[in-house]
């Protein structure tokens, strides 16, 4: 082999080496574990032991491993950019600085505000307040000024997460369950069904000198069904970002179109509710029903004395 074979081959091999493993766009499931380097400070966990020991209430979250999409940013891009390149069952240990967590501390984003523009409930030293379209921590309050501190909680923060690499996901379903699992810790009941839907088409003039038209044909189209759950019904996030988050899944999962199933358990509608006329027809059956003649309740009642009344 020459010397330029020699070079072609391990350009080629290299090549190989730089795309092996997971890439960006990979569905991955890991479990991580985050502290802040300095002070040790739990920032996120996967695992719901580590929580337990870290003081955190178990009972308001669900801890499990997560489905991340590799160069979404549902990790610290420093994290993601680890992965890459790794297999299934890869550990991994990546330090993130401060400016890439959550910021650097900025002396400035600590103000003075009159003590009244915060709710009374909050006058107290480390309640958290939201001014102005902001989040911040009340430092101190003296007399009626108060320094609240805006910076994030881990501003400053060096990061280091340990990760795992659990399992990488292929079906259509998990992937859109992962997807909105990043949003909502909700586990939503969905599956993929291929409806024949009508559609406006463009078709072709019978000569090259005829106007297209349109005419409507059935289509094959790929439907994700996602059974929706009560406590996203009134999610103020959900409501915002439906429209966006669904979108992405439909881009991600290669889907036509998402629909979107709620199912209200309740009781049966009063008697009167049942639209214009409705009603009536219901009170009137049930009159019947108790041995009840209308027009003689009619006659006993007054009518004329009602109306002038």
């Amino acid at each position: 082999m020459s010397d330029e074979q020699t070079a072609d081959s391990a350009d080629d091999t290299a090549e190989d080496a730089g795309t092996a493993g997971l890439q960006d766009g990979d569905f991955v499931k890991v479990a991580y574990t985050a502290h802040t380097v300095e002070s040790g400070d739990l920032v996120d966990t996967t695992d719901e032991s580590v929580a337990e020991e870290e003081g955190v209430d178990t009972d308001e979250q669900e801890f499990a491993p997560r489905t991340i999409v590799l160069g979404e940013g549902h990790l610290f891009p420093g994290v993601e950019s680890d992965i890459v390149g790794s297999e299934v069952g890869a550990e991994g240990t990546v330090e993130i600085p401060a400016g890439e967590a959550f910021g650097e501390y900025d002396e400035e984003e600590v103000r003075t505000v009159s003590a009244d523009k915060i709710p009374e409930d909050d006058r107290y030293p480390g309640a958290h307040v939201d001014l102005d379209g902001q989040h911040g921590h009340v430092e101190t309050i003296i007399g009626g000024r108060a320094r609240v501190d805006f910076n994030h909680p881990l501003a400053g923060d060096d990061v280091e997460y340990e990760y795992e690499i659990l399992d990488t996901i292929d079906d259509r379903v998990e992937k859109a369950k992962g997807l909105l699992e990043t949003y909502f810790d909700v586990d939503l009941d969905m599956h993929i069904e291929t409806d024949e839907v009508e559609e406006e088409v463009e078709v072709d003039g019978e000569t090259e000198d005829d106007e297209s038209e349109t005419e409507v044909q059935a289509v094959d189209t790929e439907t994700l069904y996602i059974e929706s759950a009560p406590e996203l019904q009134f999610d103020q996030q959900w409501m915002m970002s439906k429209q966006q988050i669904l979108g992405d899944i439909i881009e991600k999962i290669d889907i036509d179109r998402v629909i979107v199933q709620e199912i209200i358990d309740g009781t049966p509608a009063m008697p009167g509710m049942g639209g214009m006329g409705g009603g009536l027809g219901d009170v009137e059956a049930q009159l019947e029903d108790a041995d009840v003649d209308a027009d003689e309740i009619m006659e006993e009642l007054d009518v004329d004395d009602l109306d002038e009344e």
